[in-house]
């Protein structure tokens, strides 16, 4: 099987399995795998066998390979070996010795089949090449999906997988029909400078080389140990009484769950006992039907069609027992008496108890039920009414009972401060008489040092400042300006002048009478526009240098 504990560690910062540190994003570190038990005992085969299995990009792609033997590969090593389209391809050899004839015979591959060769084993270079390309095919599987995207193909690129040395490259896609990509290799191509192979693959397929978790939490079947797809359908579920809902019956791939298959077997032969016809029993007192199958337990759930409040639970045996009577021309009463009738085998227990190693603590141990005590809020008595003053004064007067009390404990000597008695602090508050701003005391007043008053004569005088002497500006000593690089303005001649834009003129307003054209208007008066300027001009008539009319 391949690696489960890719992201499982015993330690604190490491990871076991291929050492990635759980970024690995293919599922597994080696899928599909067969445990070479003959290797790992040390036995060695008296008839050794030539041909391995080697391992493409984690099990994703297996076949098998003559092993040379100038090549010394074993079990476990990196290898360069032949590729059909010309090149080379990197892998590692998963199975040796006689387990490979058994897989050879598995997925029917004859012996004398023409296999491709080793060629040697794989250097630290011909590793770090095939980790580069590794890590462009994330990158070139989304180029990918881009172009198809963009000439309008119904597929989906699923995976891209490069070969050892970098020259070909091999699209893996998943399409509802066939797909004509003739134009779509052009343009990859001509994109990744590489050739292109495209294969087509289905659903299951590409779950099984994308890898990932099920809902049961483990990794996928069909990326780990199931190589053979075997058809799926809603009969299966049926069968183990499972409810027909699409979204839990089917897996990541979209399609039903492979692991319904794994149980259908036990199921079918628990039902072998259990009768074909009996989804409807006729009784007396109703017709009975058939809510749901036990198989395990052997039991059958029915309830009358009219009232279906109640279940009885029937043995196997009472319901064949029914069914007979029915044949015969008897009907059952009801149910009840179909329960009655051939009680279901009891199950005697054994007298042996079970004998544990350790001793049984069953009726010696009682923990009491611990009862939880309520925390109660303490109520803050006597804090309202004291004011501010009160308190001030309250804890001056204890400090004042206190200091004679400390000076006469010193005079003493430190004596017996226990035989002492307590004394009793006098309350005066109750005679203390009400302050009113009658009866305020007044404030002494303070001896303040009269501040005389400021004049221009008593002014104190400002230190000095020492700045430092600023030369007089002369036309000699200015400093000369950085010269400004504006562009040249051509001399503007009536050649090279712009044409101005034509000036729209409002509309004239509409004449009134008493306007020049008007028959009102006088003749000789000189106007030539609307009423309001002929008045202006009568207006100032006489005032001009002349000093008369015209």
């Amino acid at each position: 099987m391949g690696c489960i504990g890719c992201s499982c560690s015993t330690g604190k910062d490491s990871v076991s399995g291929c050492q990635s540190n759980g970024g690995c994003a293919t599922g597994g570190c080696n899928r599909h795998n067969t445990y070479d038990w003959i290797s790992a005992i040390g036995i060695q085969d008296t008839k050794p066998f030539d041909v391995v299995e080697v391992s493409f990009k984690n099990g994703s792609r297996k076949e098998f390979f003559k092993n040379p033997a100038h090549s010394r590969a074993m079990t476990g090593d990196w290898v360069l070996v032949e590729s059909a389209s010309g090149g080379y391809d990197v892998g590692t050899i998963t199975l040796s010795g006689e387990l490979v004839r058994m897989q050879m015979k598995r997925k029917r591959v004859r012996n004398d089949a023409k296999q491709q060769a080793i060629i040697r084993k794989a250097h630290d270079r011909d590793l770090e090449r095939l980790d580069e390309l590794r890590k462009q095919e994330r990158d070139f599987m989304i180029r990918a999906r881009a172009i198809a995207r963009t000439l309008d193909l119904n597929m989906k690129v699923g995976d891209v997988e490069f070969q050892g040395d970098g020259r070909k490259c091999t699209f893996y896609y998943t399409a509802d029909g066939r797909v004509d990509f003739r134009e779509l290799i052009r343009h990859y191509a001509r994109e990744f400078k590489v050739k292109i192979e495209m294969r087509q693959i289905g659903a299951r397929q590409e779950s099984a080389r994308i890898g990932g978790l099920g809902n049961c939490g483990r990794e996928l079947c069909c990326s780990t140990w199931l190589t053979e797809f075997k058809s799926v359908n809603t009969a299966a579920a049926r069968y183990q009484n499972l409810a027909i809902n699409q979204t839990k019956l089917s897996g990541m791939c979209g399609r039903l769950k492979c692991c319904l298959n794994y149980e259908l077997d036990t199921y079918i032969d628990a039902l072998e006992d259990f009768p074909d016809k009996a989804e409807r029993i006729k009784t007396r007192a109703g017709l009975a039907i058939l809510i749901k199958t036990d198989v395990f337990k052997r039991l059958m759930f029915y309830t009358y069609a009219e009232d279906r409040g109640k279940f009885y639970s029937l043995h196997v045996d009472q319901v064949w027992e029914a069914l007979d009577l029915i044949k015969q021309g008897e009907i059952p009463a009801s149910l009840d008496d179909i329960l009655a009738m051939a009680p279901p085998p009891v199950i005697e227990e054994t007298d042996e108890e079970e004998q544990h190693d350790y001793e049984s603590v069953d009726n010696v141990i009682q923990l009491p039920m611990e009862k939880r005590k309520k925390k109660r809020k303490k109520k803050r008595t006597g804090r309202a009414d004291e004011s501010l003053a009160s308190a001030v004064e309250k804890a001056g007067q204890a400090d004042r009972s206190r200091s004679p009390q400390r000076r006469g404990d010193q005079r003493q000597g430190g004596g017996n401060r226990s035989e002492r008695p307590p004394q009793q602090r006098p309350d005066n508050r109750q005679g203390r008489p009400e302050r009113t701003p009658e009866n305020r005391p007044e404030r002494p007043p303070q001896n303040r040092p009269e501040r005389p008053e400021r004049t221009p004569e008593n002014r104190p005088e400002r230190p000095p400042q020492n700045r430092p002497e600023r030369p007089e500006r002369t036309p000699e000593n200015r400093p000369e300006r950085p010269p400004q690089n504006r562009p040249e303005r051509p001399e503007r001649t009536p050649e090279n002048r712009p044409e101005r834009p034509p000036q729209q003129q409002p509309p004239a307003p509409p004449r009134k009478e008493g306007d020049a054209d008007s028959p009102t208007q006088k003749p000789g008066d000189g106007s030539t526009g609307g009423g309001n300027r002929g008045r202006d001009k009568r207006r100032f008539r006489g005032k001009g240098p002349r000093g008369g009319d015209k």
